[in-house]
């Protein structure tokens, strides 16, 4: 058995090893999360910067044409003049005038003293005839990205980023052209190294190698912008996230690990308790009324196993059953839990002939050779007739249970009453409860529950009272709890057998045994009155 010690650094081991599997868990969650906002972010970027480029691009040609229709003389300080009104009008222009075979005549910003001597050299042709050009010598303004546009002997120089009055991204952008002459998109304004790929005019999302992409491109599909990112940019993009999801998920992984080790040491200890309680007699009984529904004459009991653990916790059936059944000593938990119940109900089951004690039984205990014997040397202990016995099972119990229904038949030949715990919740079909010897039908109480609701099983009550009256079954119904339940099959025209805490509550044999006198008092009571 461990000591205290070892059970504290096993749980502490498991602590640490799930928060180190919580945290790389944490780590790929932030990861995953740090791409999509990358991804978000690319798009954002991309589609505003594509709205700037056609406003900018709408913009230069409205002021181009107004520019051709200067009523001055070519360069002259008037037309100068004309021309920097109109672009002191405009958001995205800064410069404009007059030029020639690359050569500028003359500009609102340079007037006619300044003029770059070299000539400019036009990098695209575009559809319509304008040229654009990429460097824009003396003409850029502050460094920040222009481009120029020239029509006829017009030219205007663009500084799209104006319009927002910050840097025109966070991210790296390429805004591309695709000329008349080629297909090849070209350069027109990066913060990144010139387009080589065909991804910087594909719609949408794009991965190449380490890198995302993202384009968006204008309505002719002649200009495009792509915004990029590395993924591991993008995963160092918000350091506090990751750290959040670490955390939280190194802080859920050592809580899951200090569960699971309870859990388990728990599940453990439960065996070894069970078999304790069992060989101590610490395993106690109580017992529900099953009442005739006509009469409200209480007609039976079921035994309910119950069971409180060393450390004061109160364990379900459905629990330390199956924890007897995969240990292997359910059988045993079946021995005395019918020959207590024959020991709590002997006299009232030779007093009363009719009254019959339900006891639950396990497929595993059907298919255990010795059950049959056990339980017949138990009842000729008890002195009581086999037919005061109601052995319960489930539907599913036998349904991969030869050895099972072969007992069941041998069990309703020596005279106990066979009842299908739960029906409807499982395997049973009419041939199938043809073939079975059984007596009765318990009406699992999810079905009772959908009374006066439009739950789906409220229409399958009848089928299932109609199978058990061309099958000549007994019908107990489970899970009654209003009136209104028990009222529903008060009306039907056969007896039914019910049970429920509309009726009683499981309690203890001796608070059952003074219910059961005080019902045949009110009966007598009755009786001597009619």
């Amino acid at each position: 058995m461990r000591t205290a010690k070892q059970r504290v650094l096993v749980t502490l081991i498991a602590m640490v090893l799930a928060a180190a599997c919580g945290m790389a868990a944490g780590y790929l969650l932030a990861g995953g999360l740090a791409l999509r906002q990358a991804r978000h972010h690319l798009q954002q970027e991309a589609e505003s910067l594509i709205a700037l480029e056609n406003a900018s691009l709408k913009e230069t040609y409205v002021t181009l044409k107004k520019m051709s229709s200067s009523p001055y003389p070519y360069c002259s300080e008037a037309e100068i003049s004309y021309f920097r009104k109109l672009l002191f009008q405009t958001d995205y222009l800064r410069d404009g005038g007059r030029m020639r075979d690359g050569k500028i005549d003359c500009s609102v910003t340079l007037g006619k003293a300044d003029l770059p001597r070299i000539p400019l050299k036009p990098e695209y042709s575009m559809p319509g005839g304008s040229k654009v050009y990429r460097e824009t010598g003396p003409l850029q303004v502050r460094d920040q990205p222009t481009f120029g546009v020239q029509f006829k002997d017009l030219y205007v120089v663009i500084n799209s980023s104006a319009g927002r009055g910050v840097d025109p991204t966070t991210l790296p952008f390429i805004m591309t052209v695709t000329p008349a002459s080629s297909r090849d998109p070209g350069r027109l304004l990066s913060t990144s190294p010139e387009p080589n790929d065909a991804v910087f005019t594909k719609e949408g999302l794009s991965r190449k190698r380490q890198t995302l992409y993202f384009t968006r491109c204008t309505p002719d599909s002649l200009s495009c912008v792509t915004t990029h990112i590395t993924i591991p940019e993008a995963m160092r993009a918000d350091i506090t996230q990751r750290t959040i999801c670490m955390a939280l998920g190194g802080l859920v992984g050592a809580l899951f690990g200090f569960v699971c080790s309870v859990v388990y040491r728990r599940s453990r200890r439960m065996e070894q308790q069970l078999r304790r309680a069992i060989a101590r007699d610490r395993l106690r009984l109580v017992y529900q009324p099953i009442v005739e529904l006509a009469s409200k004459r209480i007609v039976g009991a079921e035994a309910l196993s119950r069971w409180t653990d060393e450390e004061g916790f109160a364990v379900g059936p459905e629990v330390f059953v199956k924890v007897a059944e995969e240990h292997g000593f359910v059988g045993t938990l079946s021995r005395v839990v019918v020959r207590q119940a024959l020991r709590d109900f002997g006299d009232t089951l030779r007093t009363h002939p009719d009254f019959r004690l339900s006891i639950n039984v396990t497929a595993t205990s059907l298919s255990d050779p010795r059950f049959l014997s056990m339980l017949e040397e138990s009842v000729k202990r008890a002195n009581v007739s086999a037919e005061s016995l109601a052995i319960e099972i489930t539907e599913s119990s036998t349904a991969q249970h030869e050895v099972a229904i072969e007992t069941i038949r041998r069990l309703h030949e020596k005279g106990y009453s066979i009842h299908i715990d739960d029906f409807g919740t499982g395997y049973s079909s009419l041939s199938y409860l043809h073939d079975l010897a059984i007596n009765a039908i318990k009406i699992d109480k999810s079905f009772t529950q959908a009374i006066g609701t439009e739950a789906v099983t409220v229409g399958i009550l009848p089928q299932i009272l109609a199978m058990a009256e061309a099958l000549n079954l007994q019908v107990i119904v489970e899970g009654i709890e209003t009136s209104l339940q028990a009222d529903y099959f008060s009306a039907l025209a056969r007896p039914v057998l019910a049970q429920g805490w509309f009726f009683g509550y499981p309690v203890p044999v001796e608070k059952f045994l003074r219910s059961l006198a005080d019902d045949e008092k009110k009966m007598q009571i009755a009786a001597a009155e009619a």
